[in-house]
C-alpha cells in the first residue's frame, strides 16, 4: 500500500471513531492535533512549492515531518498515539531514502527516492494535516 493510501486508510478509520463516539477527543488531543498540524505545515508545503525544491531539501523537510509526528506522539497516549503511530508507520520509507549518490561504500540499506515518491510522501503528509486540522476542531468529549 503507498502512503497516501495509508494515510488515506488511518483518516477514515479516525473519522469513523470519532463520528461513532468510540474516541472522545479531548482537549488535550486537539491541542497536540493543532500542534502538529502547525508543524508538518511549516515543513510541507504546497506542491508547487515542494516539486520546486532540490531532492535533497524535500528529503530533509519530509525527515522534519518523522520528528514532529514522533514527539507529538511522544507526548501521548490512547486513540491519538495509536493515530500518531499509524502515521509514523505509514510514511516510514522515508527512513530509508538518501538524497546523495553513494559513490564509494555502502549505503546503510538507503535507497535514491523517485521524484514521485516524494511527490506521494509530500501528499500523504498533507492528508494528514488535513486530518490533524479535523480533530483539533472537534469539540473535546463530543466524539
Amino acid at each position: 500500500m503507498d502512503m497516501r493510501r495509508s494515510i488515506a486508510v488511518l483518516a477514515e478509520e479516525a473519522e469513523h471513531q470519532i463520528q461513532g463516539q468510540v474516541w472522545e477527543v479531548s482537549s488535550g488531543d486537539c491541542a497536540l492535533a493543532r500542534e502538529a498540524e502547525a508543524g508538518l505545515r511549516d515543513v510541507v508545503g504546497p506542491p508547487d512549492v515542494q516539486e520546486a525544491l532540490p531532492q535533497i531539501k524535500r528529503l530533509e523537510h519530509l525527515r522534519e515531518t518523522l520528528a514532529v509526528m514522533a514527539v507529538a506522539l511522544a507526548r501521548t497516549h490512547g486513540r491519538m498515539a495509536w493515530f500518531l503511530s499509524g502515521a509514523l508507520n505509514a510514511l516510514e520509507p522515508v527512513l530509508h531514502w538518501r538524497a546523495l549518490p553513494a559513490d564509494r561504500g555502502g549505503t546503510f540499506g538507503t535507497v535514491l527516492a523517485s521524484p514521485e515518491q516524494y511527490t506521494q510522501a509530500e501528499d500523504a503528509v498533507r492528508r494528514l494535516q488535513d486530518v490533524l486540522a479535523q480533530i483539533n476542531r472537534v469539540s473535546p468529549g463530543a466524539g
